[in-house]
């Protein structure tokens, strides 16, 4: 059995393809640009983009298993070359946005919902994972954390159930060795909620230094998101911090549930990525 893992040079995929491993599993790694891809001796590598469909054949080739990141422009590429190679169980990382209110309104989740449906239409076998903040999305922080000490953001109490992307990789590498999980769809978090204000503390307890929040307005912090991605994205991670300011954001029990054990903390994420956030040299 070979497990196609796609977008091979994201957080996400990465924990997903050393989850694999550590299973006895053959993974074949999809990347735009493989070379670039740090991978682990005896995964194998191939150049796919989900947006070009020219390049999906050949990496599905042999394939019973699909980890997929959710593009909405190339779904249709994906699927029709999907079931052209024998319909793989296909793993989605989707978002729990969907399940918000007003998610139609909602640019992260109308994006994924098109993924969701139309694998949902397909002849494809599915599971659909459904984090909510990912703890990864901290790492925008660390070019300021090692070269001033000093985080610049609004809301400094708004909360967060931010999830460790090696929770979210234990739950893929579950939903494709265990049976009965196609056609299920598993919200997901983190084990507790934390404020931004907590979240620059753990990273202070992590790299040994002390570090500060300092409060602007959303506007001023536009400017930080802007290389994360377009207006509508940045309208609704602002809109995101206000609505969970001084209110603890829920946490989803399917990660204990699934596997048995609390998942990681933000604090664990904070140790694990000590070394990201450390100056150079």
């Amino acid at each position: 059995m070979t497990i196609l893992v796609t977008g091979g040079r994201g957080h996400v995929a990465r924990a997903v393809v050393d989850g694999l491993l550590g299973a006895g599993e053959r993974v074949r790694v999809a990347s735009r640009d493989p070379e670039k891809a740090v991978l682990p001796d005896g995964v194998e590598t191939v150049r796919a983009d989900l947006s070009d469909p020219d390049t999906l054949p050949a990496a599905l080739a042999g394939v019973t298993k699909v980890f997929l990141y959710a593009d909405a422009k190339g779904v249709d590429g994906f699927v029709a070359a999907a079931e052209a190679a024998g319909a793989p169980h296909t793993v989605l990382l989707s978002t729990s946005s969907l399940t918000r209110e007003n998610a139609e309104n909602n640019p992260i989740a109308q994006m994924h919902a098109v993924v969701e449906n139309r694998l949902r239409d397909s002849a494809l076998p599915w599971t659909f994972l459904r984090p909510g903040t990912f703890a990864t999305n901290t790492l925008q922080w660390a070019p300021a954390i090692r070269a001033t000490g000093t985080v610049r953001a609004p809301y400094p109490q708004a909360h967060a159930s931010a999830i460790h992307e090696a929770d979210i990789a234990d739950i893929a590498v579950r939903t494709f060795t265990e049976p009965g999980h196609e056609g299920k769809a598993y919200l997901l978090s983190g084990p507790e909620s934390v404020t931004q204000q907590e979240q620059i503390e753990c990273l202070s307890e992590a790299i040994g230094r002390k570090l500060r929040l300092e409060e602007v307005t959303p506007e001023e912090y536009r400017a930080t998101l802007s290389r994360w991605g377009g207006n509508d994205f940045i309208d609704q991670l602002l809109e995101y911090l206000a609505m969970w300011d001084g209110k603890p954001m829920p946490v989803c029990p399917a990660y204990t549930e699934l596997t048995g054990r609390r998942g990681r903390t933000y604090a664990q994420w904070a140790f694990d990525h000590a070394a990201d956030f450390q100056p150079v040299g």
